[in-house]
Formats: C-alpha cells, sequence, structure tokens
C-alpha cells in the first residue's frame, strides 16, 4: 500500500460493528488495514469500499488468540513503509459456558483477545502517534465493564471492565498530544455476535428500543473519537442502564443480574467471534 491518506488498523472487521467502523473511516478519507480471522469476509469489504470510496484497504487474516499475532500485524504494515495514525480494537467475542465449566486454554485464548492483543496493539502504536503529532485509538469495550456480572458470561464484564480502564489511563499518556483514545461503550446491538452465542432467542423478548444497530454505534464511537471523549456509551437507555447500576447496592445488583441472565445460562451453548 502506499498513499498519502491517513492509514488505520480495525480488528475484528469482517462483520458487525467492526465492518461498521471500517466503513466510516472509509467514507471519512481513511486508507485501511483490515484483520479478522475470515479472510474472505475481508476480501469482500476491502473491494466494497475500494469501489465505494476509493480506499486503500489491505487484509491481514489473523486470529489474536495467537500472542505473537500483534507484533506481527503492525511490524508489516510498518515494513510496508505507511504509520499507522489509526487503530481500532474491536476484535472480541462472548462465551456462554461459565467459568469453572470450560477449560482454562478457552479462558487463556479469550483474554489474549479480549485484553492482551488490544493493549498490545495500541502499546505498539500509540508512541508513532505521538512523535507524529496525530493519532486516534478507538477501543470498542462494552456497558457489561460497568455493570455487575451476569451469570454464565465468566469473564466478558471483567475483560470489558480492564478496556475501559486501560483505555482511560492511555488518554492520559496521551494528554497535551493530538492522539485521542476513546472507549466505545455499547449496549445490545444487532449483529451476528448473540446469533452465533445462541443467546438471541433469549433476547428476542427484550423491547426493541433497547437494541441499537451497528452503524449507529460505530459513528457514536467514531465522532466520540474525533472529539477526545474518553468514553462513549451510546443511547440513552444505556446511559440510565449504568447509572442506575450504580446506585443499586453491590448485592443487590449482582442478584438482578443474575435473574436476569439465568434463563440465557441454561439456553446458551458456545461462544461467537466478531
Amino acid at each position: 500500500m502506499s498513499g498519502a491518506r491517513r492509514l488505520c488498523l480495525v480488528t475484528g472487521a469482517s462483520a458487525g460493528i467492526g465492518a461498521a467502523l471500517a466503513r466510516i473511516y472509509a467514507q471519512t478519507g481513511w486508507d485501511l488495514v483490515l484483520t479478522a480471522r475470515r479472510a474472505e469476509r475481508l476480501e469482500a469489504l476491502a473491494g466494497e469500499l475500494t469501489a465505494a470510496y476509493g480506499t486503500q484497504c489491505g487484509i491481514f487474516p489473523a486470529d489474536l488468540a495467537d500472542p505473537a499475532a500483534p507484533r506481527r500485524i503492525v511490524g508489516e504494515i510498518e515494513a510496508a513503509g505507511r504509520p499507522l495514525d489509526g487503530l481500532v480494537n474491536n476484535a472480541g467475542y462472548g462465551g456462554a459456558s461459565g467459568f469453572l465449566s470450560a477449560p482454562w486454554a478457552d479462558h487463556a485464548n479469550f483474554l489474549q483477545v479480549m485484553v492482551n492483543a488490544p493493549v498490545e496493539l495500541a502499546h505498539l502504536v500509540m508512541p508513532g502517534m505521538i512523535e507524529r503529532g496525530y493519532g486516534r485509538v478507538l477501543n470498542v469495550a462494552s456497558i457489561a465493564g460497568m455493570m455487575p456480572p451476569a451469570r454464565g458470561q465468566s469473564l466478558y464484564g471483567a475483560a470489558k471492565g480492564f478496556l475501559i480502564e486501560a483505555s482511560r489511563a492511555m488518554t492520559l499518556e496521551a494528554e497535551g498530544t493530538r492522539v485521542h483514545v476513546t472507549a466505545l461503550c455499547p449496549g445490545l446491538t444487532r449483529t451476528e455476535f448473540h446469533a452465533v452465542a445462541g443467546m438471541e432467542a433469549q433476547l428476542s423478548g427484550l423491547p426493541r428500543f433497547v437494541w441499537q444497530d451497528a452503524e449507529t454505534v460505530a459513528r457514536a464511537g467514531y465522532e466520540a473519537c474525533e472529539a477526545d471523549a474518553a468514553m462513549r456509551i451510546p443511547g440513552w437507555h444505556n446511559r440510565i442502564g449504568v447509572a442506575l447500576f450504580r446506585l443499586l447496592p453491590a448485592g443487590a445488583g449482582m442478584e438482578l443480574m443474575a435473574a436476569a441472565s439465568g434463563k440465557t445460562l441454561t439456553a446458551a451453548k458456545g461462544e461467537s467471534r466478531r
């Protein structure tokens, strides 16, 4: 890839919020490197964005469960002579198997994808951004990181909570520069995430207003990062929900979440990755 436009790496770009963010960055004049496990989806999205916006799109099929993947991805991009001015950490997945019922290897892979990889990628690219005087880092977290744990979701909320706090620390590190770091914290979003995890049927009875589409969430994240907001919760209902849970005693909040998530635990099997 060659060109004068800014370059953004989007992880988990094959579907959902990641694909929606890739489209927004392409629309606003960025070139892209798209990474996810599914090469055919990356190729299709890259072709779409090139045809629609003239975007130069490189694809890098990779599994961030591999501890060597972050350094390999960034190393190959830098070797091509294009500095990364943007990073969207969107790759992730959710499991409903429970903490003790899953082997530790599954949890280790989960933590590598959800915690280690996004933080390492930021650590690799932010020094160059600060040196050049420009950068955007958008970490896709979740309101789950600010809520009591859901039954059977094992480490998901904990991982998202870590990413939120890590993003705040990165914001402090970048203070006074033109490098913006934002934690995007969506709630329920209509993507393949819940369907592949087997939770769609259990969530189908929820009111329509609690759901957002991926494009709305992605737009909120992009605009928040451009505005140098440390965190953004899209959707008034999500902001109210987080505020109400914070007012509850810790024990009451856990009991309420456990009751609400009990049926999902018994019915949901497997995991989804975006």
